[in-house]
Order: structure tokens, then sequence, then C-alpha cells
């Protein structure tokens, strides 16, 4: 993916809170498409290996999340965290996670991340097929800013982190603020 390009059309299988629904389990399956997410507005798209895992936990999610206000100074109107994981783990994880600002999407088939040339098996981790950590800048559907952590292959040993960062992609809108306008 670069600047320039529209993100693919995919449709995500999400579970949303219904009030009507009584008991334990008050939701219900609700499909999303690119364009419900993406569509007339300015957002940051972080993807990751997966809900749960460290790096994602302990820094990027939780980065994202507490600097929101800035996001939204520098005209960003949402935050999604995307994962080829399923909507009962990624509901879950921001749960635990206590988010409030970040809006999780869930990648459950990998089709999204495939079709942006993301998916990488993680077999040696027991993880199957994931996401290589990027993150994004999309102005009504079209990539304005692509942020790819190096080394991207199948079963790569490492997990970098730095270029998918907030402190990255926040400091990228400061500088180019007057650009986005």
């Amino acid at each position: 993916m670069q600047a320039g390009i529209k993100l693919p059309t995919v449709t995500f299988k999400t579970r949303v809170r219904d009030e009507s629904i009584e008991g334990p389990n008050p939701f219900r399956w609700e499909d999303k498409t690119t364009a419900d997410y993406f569509g007339g507005k300015r957002v940051v798209l972080f993807s990751l290996p997966g809900a749960f895992t460290p790096t994602c936990s302990t820094y990027q999610l939780p980065g994202y999340e507490n600097g929101f206000a800035d996001f939204q100074a520098e005209g960003v109107d949402a935050i999604y965290c995307m994962s080829v994981n399923d909507s009962f783990v990624m509901n879950k994880w921001a749960e635990a996670q206590g988010v409030s600002n970040v809006d999780v999407i869930p990648d459950g088939s990998g089709e999204f991340t495939r079709k942006v040339g993301m998916l990488v098996a993680k077999d040696n981790l027991g993880f199957g097929d994931r996401s290589w950590r990027y993150a994004a800048v999309v102005k009504d559907g079209v990539v304005e800013a692509w942020f790819e952590e190096p080394g991207r292959e199948d079963n790569h040993g490492d997990d970098p982190y730095g270029e998918s960062s907030p402190e990255t992609v926040l400091a990228w809108l400061k500088a180019n603020s007057e650009a986005a306008a």
C-alpha cells in the first residue's frame, strides 16, 4: 500500500451491543463495510498481529487510546485498530483494555489484510495467518500516509515496532497539517 491508493471493499463481520437483547450476551451480528468505517471521514487505522499480545496491549493500543485528543486536534475523526481476529476476541480485548476512544475492527478471515498486502504467516508462533504491523492515515477511503514496520516476511522472528507507533503517526500529522487542511 502507498499514499493515493483506495482501500479495498470488504465486509467485516462484527458483533454490536443491542440493548433490546436480554441475557448475558446482548450482542447481534452486523455487517460493516469499508465504506461504513472509512467513508466521508479522516481516520487513523493501525493493524497488529493479535489481540492480547504483549506489544499490542502494552504500547500500541494504549498509545493510540491515550493520544486520541492529540489526533483529533490534527483533524482525525476516528482511530481504528484492526487485527486478524474475530469480533468476539476483538470486543473482549477492547473491554479488557478499557478503550473508549479507539474502535476495533475484526478482520477474522484476513480478507482486508490480504487485499492490502499485509497478511503474513505466523506459524512459527502458532498464530497462523496474521497482519504485519502497520498504520495508515486514511481520508474518505484513500490512503494519505502509510507506516509499515520493516522486514515484512512470513514467520519473522522479531516483532518490530516503531514505524506504526502513535508517536510516529502523530508526528507525520503535525508535519503535514497544512497539506491536509
